[in-house]
């Protein structure tokens, strides 16, 4: 998993409230086990017209918009189904962070095991940010998560919480394999142990 330490780039304006993971990544997508290739996908039924081409109004198609980093969006974001290929798609077209007042709790925690950093701010912050957003590719914010803040483009900052592990796996790029990978010494040793101790297991 890669590192999220320090982002600065655009954010994209999304202010709707109740995006579930259906309309981040429909039902139609999920066949493949793959965390690649999905991006392409990413709001589907928002994104394109009935006849495939892009919908010019919607903010990931717009020039500004097209390479954005950052998402800021309204209150519950990821709710709905559980499904994970829904930071999937998120992450594979480029998102690594995104900005809401709130997030469903099971996309929350798939946000953080993906290396994308969902950060919970307070309504008047993330409209004021949401602002700031719209001023298109000129505005670029950072997200540090070192220092658990988010500054403006006018340099305005909001200080954000975050769980100190789950901040500590971001940092250091560590996903739940990773983790497990960190105690392989120890799980070694415990297996040679077992295997002298019970030869017969």
């Amino acid at each position: 998993m890669e590192k999220f330490e320090k982002l600065t780039g655009v954010a994209a304006p999304m202010p709707l409230v109740n995006i579930d993971t259906d309309m981040i990544i429909p039902k139609q997508f999920l066949k493949t086990i793959r965390r690649s290739g999905l991006g392409v996908h990413l709001f589907d039924e928002m994104r394109y017209l009935e006849d495939g081409s892009e919908n010019p109004d919607f903010v990931l198609n717009r020039p500004p918009y097209r390479k954005a980093e950052i998402l800021i969006a309204g209150d519950n974001f990821g709710c709905g189904s559980s499904r994970e290929h829904a930071p999937w798609a998120l992450l594979d077209f480029g998102i690594r962070c995104i900005i809401s007042t709130s997030f469903a709790d099971i996309f929350h925690n798939n946000c953080f095991k993906n290396g994308i950093l969902p950060v919970i701010l307070r309504a008047e912050e993330v409209a004021f940010l949401m602002d700031e957003a719209r001023k298109g590719e000129n505005a670029r914010f950072t997200v540090d998560l070192e220092r658990q803040q988010v500054t403006a483009p006018d340099g305005t900052t909001f200080r954000f919480e975050v769980d100190p592990f789950r901040k500590h796996c971001l940092l250091n790029g560590l996903d739940d394999i990773s983790l497990t990978l960190e105690k392989a010494p120890a799980i070694d040793a415990f297996e040679a142990k077992a295997s002298r101790e019970r030869p017969w297991v």
